[in-house]
């Protein structure tokens, strides 16, 4: 999902019979890589016996990759093809790498290596012009939300669209952490409906009601509120760069429907009815300023770097109320 740019290549070179001998998939963590790499190899017909998967982090030395080059020379037990799957390639040490570039240079023609990486700046540009390189993307939050949907009916469970939207952000962009904040909250889930706030509850992601009042007392131009508010934040133990994140995402809401009314239905759809009541109801209010939003996004990029990490967010709110 969301990777057509590779998808469709790979379609084609499978439908064509033009795979190439060599691959190298890179993204962050959790975007796909190597699941693409195993729905590849089956793709082209390898049977279990002959997809081998290696991981560099434990296998990263000269003696490792010279034992894979004896063992590719062997023909594959039942397949057309011996697929090889290393992970995290960019371990390995300079050696292993010189090593593994002779086989790139002459690889048998039985042989398919998968390459995958979190690290690209780290893989030899020797390795990287002997592979078809696919750069994975971070999957958008409209995707990852759609997905955990999905993947939780067919689980038997039923989110409210704000607690597909939560999970959605709390997996920053990886489908491994988002599905894996959704098997957290159904393992502890007490009924078949997922609602948003029992979600906040079983991840500690902050309270709507919290945020809610936050951005109720920045728009009132109340510091003594906001900052009540980010220090109950703290206490409770909630992430600041989280709780950042969901606020800057409600006031982007509430400057859209303020300013737009054909945002409206794309709003309301992807949050609870309690968080479109507060949106609609402070966007009439027009209180909302691009400055606000903007010093919102500074706190956002200062939290990140930050020794005390609600230090940011604070200085924004006594800037934004005066």
């Amino acid at each position: 999902m969301g990777q057509d740019h590779i998808v469709e290549p790979l379609k084609d070179a499978i439908t064509n019979e033009r795979v190439a001998h060599a691959y190298l998939f890179s993204g962050s963590r959790g975007t796909g890589k190597t699941t693409v790499a195993r729905i590849l190899a089956k793709s082209l017909g390898t049977s279990d016996d002959d997809i081998y998967e290696i991981d560099a982090a434990s296998n990263r030395g000269i003696d490792d990759i010279r034992a894979l080059r004896e063992a590719v020379s062997v023909l594959p037990f039942t397949s057309k093809f011996k697929v090889y799957i290393i992970d995290e390639v960019h371990m390995l040490s300079k050696d292993a790498w010189n090593a593994l570039l002779k086989t790139l240079e002459e690889p048998p023609k039985h042989v398919i290596f998968i390459l995958a990486t979190t690290e690209l700046d780290k893989v030899p540009d020797t390795i990287i012009s002997r592979c078809q390189t696919f750069t994975f993307r971070k999957p958008g939050r409209e995707v990852l939300r759609k997905q955990i949907a999905l993947v939780a009916k067919k689980e038997g469970y039923d989110l409210d669209s704000g607690a597909a939207d939560l999970l959605a952000l709390l997996g920053d962009g990886s489908f491994r952490d988002g599905l894996g904040m959704l098997e957290k909250a159904i393992s502890a889930a007490s009924s078949k409906k997922l609602t948003r706030e029992e979600v906040e509850s079983l991840t500690g992601a902050p309270r709507a009601a919290l945020v809610n009042e936050f951005l109720s007392a920045l728009l009132a131009k109340n510091a003594d509120a906001a900052l009540k508010s980010v220090s109950e934040a703290e206490k409770a133990g909630v992430s600041i760069s989280t709780f950042v994140t969901l606020t800057l995402e409600k006031a982007r809401f509430i400057l859209l429907v303020q300013f737009s009314k054909s945002s409206e239905p794309t709003v309301k759809e992807r949050v609870s009815p309690d968080d479109w009541e507060f949106i609609t109801a402070q966007s009439t209010k027009k209180l909302l300023t691009p400055a606000m939003l903007v010093a919102l996004l500074e706190a956002a990029e200062g939290v990140q770097r930050a020794h005390i990490e609600a230090l940011p967010l604070e200085l924004a709110v006594v800037k934004i109320c005066g």
